[in-house]
């Protein structure tokens, strides 16, 4: 199934009632994994997931959980959430390969500049999992596509030094980037 350039793509954060819809999370978080499953092949062990359906409810009971949706079937989704007082971060963002090349995934990012920049934030984040040893082509498209877009690097370092507890699960050494962009007026 593929979508026409011209679907109407609704994006918005999920409502919190949803939290306690057992099928609209596993529907998110199946969706999250069956991308990240391509998305970072190689990168992680055999049966290593993404996330799990537990975590999504969570996410959407505290409103940090964004969908994008075509005629009410969620085809997209990204995670915004603040970090400190000027800074936000946006992750787990996801777009449905069957509708692939309609514009989801520059949707939701653009979705996530605009609730950070809402609420007063300064600067938006994201962290881009790589591995040190190779060129990983999905990897590389994606920091090439933020960079265009105005995320810049600002520090990288092993995955383990902000999340100890998933460097075991790596399948090869990887570091985190982690790149902002100003959402000030004027701003790079």
């Amino acid at each position: 199934m593929t979508s026409s350039p011209n679907a109407a793509i609704e994006i918005d954060l999920e409502p919190a009632a949803s939290a306690d819809d057992a099928a609209v999370a596993t529907t998110v978080a199946d969706l999250i994994n069956s991308v990240y499953l391509i998305a970072e092949a190689g990168l992680w062990v055999d049966g290593a997931r993404r996330t799990d359906a537990r975590e999504i409810a969570g996410l959407i009971a505290q409103q940090e959980l964004a969908t994008a949706r075509i005629s009410g079937e969620v085809v997209g989704v990204v995670r915004v959430h603040a970090l400190d007082a000027g800074t936000a971060e946006f992750g787990m963002l996801a777009a449905d390969p069957r509708h692939r090349g309609i514009g989801i995934g520059r949707a939701l990012v653009a979705f996530a500049e605009r609730w950070a920049s809402a609420r007063g934030f300064r600067e938006l984040q994201l962290e881009l999992l790589v591995p040190t040893s190779w060129e990983h082509p999905s990897k590389q498209f994606l920091a090439d596509w933020y960079a265009r877009i105005g995320y810049r690097e600002v520090r990288r370092g092993p995955l383990g030094d902000l999340y100890p507890e998933l460097e075991p699960l790596l399948a090869t050494p990887c570091e985190l980037v982690v790149s902002q962009k100003s959402l000030a007026v004027g701003g790079p």
